[in-house]
């Protein structure tokens, strides 16, 4: 062990003395800031997780889509299946509709499915929460389960779909009745909007409500693993008619993606002032210890120490902080991600807050997922900023001359 080595851990832990007032201050700042990245990155990560893991499911990983109605959607699952990497293509057709349950009335969002193929893409029967996908026919529906409770029907109820093409057929002079509906059903994702807000009916139940044949919305994908949806996307345009457009779902939701990703470096840059706070309270204490042994720095001087030993000496102290506050950060970090929905249910109870949390929130639970880049940027930054702290009092230490110091009182 080098001489600068040895006195810098005899500074940080004097022999005989328990943990240093000044060592521990510097330790926790160092902790505590990293705690807080951790916790909220990974919180952020684990929001970005949960998003892309909805629209995958709900909407695939790649949408083909069209100027209006397409109505050669055989054709084109046909082609899509031919591209490395696409296990699975379903057709769709969506829209808006007014549903009518006894006195209460609601205008959730409505999307068709292929029951031939919507497994290959869209796992429907993981989310049912009541019911069974093989029980759906063109006379029944699934509803959300938020959406069910708020019109206070369950499995076996009826309820009445009305459509907008009954608009066009009144400014023909025709009449379009309602249709009643069988609910069969009802499912639950995960994320509240969703939950308060969809029906699902077969494709062909769809297209009558709409008017549209034979003809969809759009076409859902699923891809592998590994395959690359960008890629996937490009490949498909290359073979598409002009008027048809295949889109990854990074594509589908740019904007939103933006913004989460936005939200996630300002929130990463704003916390790391907790950090750089922590590295202030280094510098203070590593000035003060500097002033302190004045006497002890023109000492190694005179026995031959020379200027980089001694500034190396202070450098590694704030190395050594920022290398031990990190790896408690992260491990106090990890803990409170472990035990985030306890506390937040513990709040939740308190505060009385659980169903304000789960509207504006719009999860019933927090996930988390932490990147190893997310993880990787935190522990350097931190070991970094403690490092940089001490640069100041090295080089204070390396400029004192032992004929100085030595005469200092």
């Amino acid at each position: 062990m080098s001489w600068p080595l040895y006195l810098a851990l005899k500074q940080l832990f004097p022999t005989g003395r328990r943990l240093p007032f000044f060592t521990f201050i510097s330790l926790a700042g160092v902790a505590l800031g990293v705690t807080v990245l951790i916790v909220t990155l990974s919180v952020m990560g684990g929001f970005g997780q949960q998003i892309r893991r909805m629209i995958v499911d709900t909407g695939g990983d790649v949408q083909i889509r069209g100027r209006g109605p397409i109505s050669n959607a055989a054709e084109i699952m046909a082609q899509a299946r031919k591209i490395p990497g696409v296990v699975g293509a379903t057709a769709h057709a969506e829209g808006v509709v007014m549903l009518l349950s006894g006195n209460k009335p609601a205008f959730p969002a409505i999307q068709g499915v292929d029951l031939a193929h919507v497994e290959e893409v869209i796992p429907l029967q993981h989310y049912l929460r009541w019911g069974n996908l093989d029980d759906i026919d063109d006379d029944s529906v699934i509803l959300s389960a938020a959406l069910a409770q708020s019109l206070g029907i369950g499995v076996g109820g009826k309820v009445e779909l009305y459509t907008p093409l009954m608009l066009e057929k009144m400014r023909r002079d025709e009449v379009l009745l309602p249709r009643e509906f069988r609910v069969v059903g009802l499912f639950e994702i995960g994320h509240t909007q969703l939950d308060s807000n969809l029906v699902i009916c077969t494709l062909r139940t769809m297209q009558d409500l709409y008017g549209l044949g034979a003809s969809v919305h759009g076409v859902s994908l699923r891809l592998t693993p590994d395959a690359d949806s960008e890629t996937v996307a490009e490949l498909l345009n290359q073979r598409l008619p002009p008027d048809t457009r295949a889109l990854s779902w990074m594509d589908t939701n740019q904007d939103f993606l933006f913004i989460l990703r936005l939200e996630k470096n300002m929130l990463f840059f704003l916390l790391l002032f907790i950090v750089i706070v922590a590295g202030f309270s280094v510098a203070s204490s590593l000035l003060i210890s500097v002033v302190r042994k004045t006497r002890e720095i023109g000492l190694l001087g005179a026995l031959g120490g020379d200027a980089r030993g001694v500034a190396a000496c202070f450098c590694y102290q704030g190395l050594f902080i920022g290398i031990v506050g990190t790896a408690l950060g992260t491990i106090l970090g990890f803990t409170a991600v472990y035990f985030r929905n306890d506390a937040v249910q513990a709040f939740a109870r308190m505060t009385q807050s659980k169903a304000a949390l789960e509207r504006f929130y719009m999860f019933t639970e927090i996930p988390a997922h932490m990147a190893a880049s997310d993880l990787l940027m935190i522990v350097v930054s931190s070991i970094a900023i403690a490092l940089f702290a001490a640069v100041l009092p090295a080089w204070r230490a390396a400029r004192l001359k032992p004929s100085e110091a030595l005469r200092s009182e």
